[in-house]
């Protein structure tokens, strides 16, 4: 009897593991429920900030992800953690509050901004997963006016777990269990338009085709059916990339977030990052 109990208990357990990977992203309903019952929850807006101007969820606060990125050669490096997280409480982001990310709709705005924070340790922090066909039912109400959030603390941890360095990507980009992907158009990865190719190794996996054309999310077994022909599996460790691994972050919401995938990175340098540093592309 102990015996059965130990193992039910073990299954609970991976069970409710499983899970909770798939719950950072919210449907608007959820979005209610948690406005209504947490009034300490903070609301950043990733859309463009013309869009923002127009209208925003009441209370958000804007958050341009071009702000994130340093100076210098290299387009699209995040800044250090430290200046992360002083950027971030600036707009009421403390240790504890619950962070709730939407754009306006193209799941790549927020998918970058809800990745840097939980680079940078935030595991509170949740994506509005604006699907238009469930988004307009649930009349969320919008506004022009903007809010003054008052600071707070926020305490950078630094996790390593979805970040990827160039080194590492050097060292496992042809290991036969890690899998790189170039999630930019097939154009940008033979070097068409806007490329000079890939990294050497990777294959070519576009990022729109995890989402629907109405740009919402794919739904779980149409992502498994993508992943399958991609031979990408999770027992594999899989690292994205694209120019300045914005859109890259959309495939990683994909698989960690809905998929499951427990060994999912994004390369931050991504493309522009490669062939800064080397000269060979495919």
């Amino acid at each position: 009897m102990k015996i059965k109990q130990y193992f039910s208990f073990l299954f609970a357990f991976f069970l409710i593991g499983g899970l909770a990977a798939q719950m950072d992203l919210i449907t608007p309903k959820d979005f209610s429920a948690m406005m209504k019952s947490d009034k300490d929850m903070v609301i950043l807006d990733a859309s463009k900030a013309s869009t923002y101007s127009t209208n925003h969820v009441k209370g958000a606060v804007h958050v341009d992800h071009n702000s994130l990125y340093r100076d210098g050669d290299v387009k699209g490096l995040i800044k250090p953690p430290a200046e992360l997280a002083e950027i971030f409480g600036s707009m009421g982001v403390g240790d504890d509050n619950k962070v709730v990310v939407y754009d306006e709709g193209s799941q790549k705005y927020s998918s970058r901004v809800y990745w840097i924070l939980k680079y940078i340790g935030k595991d509170n922090v949740y994506i509005l997963h604006k699907d238009l066909a469930t988004w307009r039912p649930a009349r969320i109400m919008l506004t022009a006016e903007v809010p003054k959030p008052k600071s707070a603390v926020f305490t950078p941890k630094v996790n390593e777990e979805v970040f990827a360095s160039l080194d590492e990507v050097m060292s496992k980009k042809d290991l036969q269990d890690y899998a790189l992907v170039d999630v930019r158009t097939a154009d940008e990865y033979s070097g068409v338009k806007s490329s000079e190719g890939h990294i050497p190794g990777a294959i070519n996996l576009n990022y729109e085709d995890l989402l629907t054309d109405t740009g919402a999310f794919k739904s779980k077994a149409e992502l498994e059916k993508i992943a399958q022909e991609n031979g990408l599996t999770n027992d594999k460790g899989i690292i994205f990339y694209c120019k300045t691994s914005v859109r890259a972050t959309v495939a990683f919401v994909a698989f960690r977030d809905i998929l499951g995938y427990t060994n999912v990175k994004v390369f931050d340098g991504a493309y522009n990052e490669w062939v800064a540093n080397h000269s060979v592309v495919q």
